[in-house]
């Protein structure tokens, strides 16, 4: 439980973000994926977690290669049989923005998915393709192809391909709750050398999605932005709509079914956290509020936290509301994945304000 606001785990609205380290990110270019070409750095975090930054997982063809954060446990842990589970981050940014380092509103989000993997598990951050590179579903097939590669390195990472957790904000909710429902679908998987789609291996499926202020049904989302006051959908340069390179009526059914995680929901889709703010104006609750019913007509295990007066980002009127709420949340994801794919090792510690 936290019963200290660590230092590292600190939240300031409006704060930039840091690199994860000083050094700067060495440039990648080229087509070919080599990790030995361009070795990850290494970064050293407290309570013992090693970090890998810059970790190359895939490139689609044509594209930049796509690097992901790793954060792994202490060497004091005892590590299972089987590995530590693995919980997979998706940063928001509308699509078109963010990175793997950072979360806002945390000062310092890398210090907190640490604090995470001292716990006991190991812990990966993405980078995926923004609609101004590709249109949806690249975005997913990045987040598929980082699970692939995560699995099959699970040897040398120390991970249990059975246990994982994909956990998300915003556009990075509606990624986690995608690749959570569209388990073995062969439409949303991404392309293989030689083939052009192949469903996912049981590895690349999840135990569990945690979905903070995320976006869940593209049919619904327009009329509800109306009701809510919130950021109007009814434009063809909105997010969702740049995501999916049609506007609203010109979008095919088949376009909006495979973009919304409610439509996908089956009696094999894995449990879920959804959080939201009640005032969040630019992804109306109203979407959170109809997954977890979604969820609940199919009998899938699942928890909602709907917090008060709160808007996007868990964005509160004071510095202290945004505080408070953000290590609410957080607190709830951990408990959550501590629940539901074990590990957490090293719940009960903290990291010290000294």
């Amino acid at each position: 439980m936290f019963k200290r606001v660590v230092a590292v785990l600190l939240l300031l609205a409006g704060a930039g973000l840091p690199a994860l380290a000083q050094n700067a990110v060495p440039e990648i270019s080229g087509a070919v994926l080599s990790r030995d070409a361009y070795p990850p750095r290494v970064v050293a975090f407290a309570q013992g977690v090693r970090g890998l930054a810059d970790v190359p997982y895939w490139a689609a063809r044509g594209f930049r290669p796509l690097t992901l954060d790793l954060y792994l446990p202490p060497e004091t842990l005892k590590r299972p049989a089987n590995g530590f589970p693995l919980v997979l981050f998706i940063h928001g940014g509308a699509w078109v923005s963010g990175s793997a380092h950072g979360n806002r509103p945390f000062v310092d989000f890398p210090g907190v998915l640490a604090s995470l993997a001292a716990r006991g598990y190991v812990v990966a951050s993405i980078n995926y393709r923004f609609v101004t590179e590709a249109r949806y579903p690249a975005q997913i097939h990045d987040v598929k192809s980082a699970l692939r590669f995560l699995r099959n390195h699970a040897g040398e990472y120390g991970i249990d391909r059975a246990r994982s957790v994909v956990w998300g904000t915003s556009a990075g909710g509606f990624l986690a709750a995608m690749a959570g429902v569209s388990c073995g679908m062969a439409e949303l998987s991404p392309p293989t050398v030689g083939k052009a789609q192949m469903p996912d291996a049981p590895g690349a499926c999840v135990q569990g999605v945690v979905a903070w202020y995320g976006v869940f049904d593209m049919e619904t989302l327009a009329e509800q932005a109306q009701i809510a006051g919130a950021f109007s959908r009814d434009v063809a340069r909105a997010p969702e709509w740049a995501l999916l390179g049609c506007f609203k009526a010109s979008c095919t059914p088949e376009q909006i079914r495979l973009a919304s995680p409610v439509s996908l929901v089956t009696p094999n889709t894995p449990p879920m956290l959804l959080i939201s703010g009640d005032a969040d104006r630019v992804v109306p609750v109203q979407q959170t509020a109809e997954m977890a019913a979604r969820l609940k007509q199919a009998n899938i295990r699942h928890e909602v936290m709907i917090m008060p007066g709160l808007r996007h980002s868990l964005m509160g009127n004071t510095p202290e509301e945004t505080r408070a709420a953000n290590l609410k949340a957080l607190e709830a994801t951990f408990r959550f994945i501590d629940r539901t794919i074990g590990g957490g090792v090293g719940k009960a510690e903290t990291v010290s304000e000294e």
